[in-house]
């Protein structure tokens, strides 16, 4: 089978198109390139949809725990502690046996137990409870003059949010915004070694990789292509946060402008 004939059966599988075997010998590069490129729709599909998602929950967050309302903010205290507080890989399994739980209850939470949307949610809840710190440091941290300035234009209450706090919010965050969606995308590999069983034993990247490991015996080539993929997607990541930084910056000095500076978690 070519490269392109390859692609054509195996680009797709992780969705469910294509060829419905997987190889089973004669393992090329061309094979192992196409099929982990494939299960990477699948980490793409679960980062993009938390990320998104755990934005604007993010922000609510943020608010709440700066609110001097206590009903507003213990919940937001709390909700962000257990989350930062816990490893990702324990909230997948504990979701897991909840979520199965809730299946014996009713049909309607059937879907609960899938990683497609299972998995989505414990990534959605994780990220949103770190980016709220994010936020809220960067909220505590705007500057006195900033909000003094609103006050001078009698602005208040949403108009004031909306027009000085919250984009100076996003000023002073994005940075570190854009490495915790970095971690974001590479925590998704962990929905391989959660209980969430793959959408039609269809996988993820790492599925598909740790397939050719077992099979070839030799781990050496399959994951430093799943590194290579992930490598191109943070460039990606990289390039488009980037974009939004400048966005947010466009108003400052060139020499005051905040730069987006990779810094990896090691841990989480």
């Amino acid at each position: 089978m070519s490269c392109f004939e390859t692609f054509q059966a195996y680009a797709l599988r992780s969705l469910g198109f294509g060829e419905r075997l997987l190889p089973r010998s004669d393992f090329t590069l061309c094979d192992q390139f196409v099929l982990i490129g494939s299960g990477l729709i699948w980490n793409v599909y679960f980062g993009v949809i938390a990320i998104v998602t755990g934005f604007f929950f993010a922000n609510a967050l943020a608010v709440a725990k700066n609110s001097p309302k206590r009903w507003l903010r213990s919940p937001a205290n709390g909700f962000i502690f257990v989350f930062r507080g816990s490893p990702l890989f324990i909230q997948f399994f504990f979701a897991y046996f909840v979520f199965l739980s809730l299946k014996s209850v009713s049909p309607i939470f059937d879907p609960l137990s899938a990683a497609w949307l299972g998995a989505l949610i414990v990534l959605f809840l994780n990220t949103s409870a770190y980016s709220a710190e994010i936020f809220y440091g960067a909220l505590r941290s705007i500057p006195k003059g900033d909000l003094e300035a609103a006050d001078a234009y009698g602005l208040s209450g949403w108009s004031r949010f909306r027009r000085v706090i919250w984009p100076t919010m996003m000023r002073l965050a994005w940075p570190s915004y854009t490495n915790e969606a970095i971690f974001l995308f590479h925590a998704t590999t962990l929905v391989f070694f959660s209980g969430f069983p793959a959408w039609r034993q269809k996988g993820d990247a790492l599925y598909y990789a740790n397939y050719f490991a077992d099979k070839t015996f030799n781990p050496f080539v399959p994951y430093p292509i799943l590194a290579f993929y992930f490598i191109l997607l943070t460039l990606v990541i990289i390039g488009l946060f980037g974009v939004i930084n400048t966005r947010l910056n466009r108003h400052m000095p060139q020499e005051l402008r905040r730069k987006i500076r990779i810094r990896p978690q090691l841990i989480r």
